[in-house]
């Protein structure tokens, strides 16, 4: 029986290893010149820096993945934003994922993430810094009932809708991903400045989290950037676009049955930077 249960262990590590990307079995970065290299959701990363596991305002949740990598640029905004919430007593903010050593596909669980760009942060924000037992068993918290469409009044709070303002209000961020509701919330709020507003783009699945996406940093010459956001607060019509109640007006001339895309060509610099 010990053997079969054996055998049945190996197999799945195993299947797990197979599963895997090349870029998830990379333990490392690259030394040299930082890049971020590609599309936010087809490229990689050189010269990638650690997130120290904790710091000023913050701690990083499931380190053991071994996605606390970002390029500098993404690493000092972090920084930056945790330390600020710290100072106007937000509490202590907890970092998922960023990106891997070399930045690259995830077999899972992203499509993005890809550049070293990109950042999970969570919003249950604890008041103080959580201990080593409970970093290693802490649940995310959900703002949204996912079911009902609707707010969780009593997790939600100024708290987390100060942390989405300040991140969004950094000239670096492109764009900031939460859930259409959590979207709603925000527009529903009275903000001296609405501004910020454009660049927090609803995105389901965002219901325990925000997802912060950097600009491609000053002379990136092989970061391809994204569209900026259409102007305005998008509080209106593509806002209500999300709701499952919302009503599609009947097109005017039949659907035409779009082309399959091709699949991306990973850029010639991240094929020499895996193998290297």
């Amino acid at each position: 029986m010990l053997g079969k249960i054996l055998t049945g262990l190996l197999f799945v590590a195993s299947s797990a290893s197979v599963m895997a990307t090349p870029w998830e079995k990379v333990k490392t970065p690259t030394s040299g010149e930082s890049m971020s290299i590609g599309s936010y959701s087809n490229g990689c990363l050189a010269g990638a820096e650690a997130l120290p596991l904790e710091g000023d305002g913050y701690q990083v949740i499931r380190a053991e993945r071994g996605r606390y990598y970002g390029n500098p640029e993404t690493i000092t905004f972090l920084k930056e934003l945790m330390k600020t919430a710290q100072q106007l007593k937000i509490g202590n903010v907890l970092v998922g994922d960023i990106a891997m050593p070399r930045g690259g596909r995830f077999s899972s669980g992203h499509a993005s993430h890809q550049t070293g760009l990109d950042a999970d942060i969570w919003l249950r924000i604890p008041e103080q810094p959580l201990s080593k037992k409970e970093i290693k068993t802490v649940s995310a918290l959900p703002m949204v009932d996912v079911k009902n469409y609707k707010i969780i009044e009593k997790n939600w709070s100024s708290k987390q809708a100060h942390l989405i303002q300040l991140a969004a209000s950094d000239d670096r961020v492109a764009r900031i991903f939460v859930h259409p509701v959590i979207k709603e919330q925000l527009c529903k709020t009275e903000w001296k400045d609405r501004d910020w507003l454009r660049k927090v783009r609803p995105w389901f699945g965002h219901y325990y989290h925000f997802h912060v996406r950097l600009n491609c940093p000053e002379g990136s010459t092989y970061c391809e950037p994204q569209t900026p956001p259409p102007p305005g607060d998008g509080c209106g019509k593509e806002l209500a676009s999300w709701s499952p109640d919302f009503k599609k007006p009947e097109p005017s001339k039949p659907a035409v049955k779009p082309k399959p895309k091709p699949k991306p060509v990973l850029p010639a610099q991240c094929k020499v930077l895996l193998n290297s």
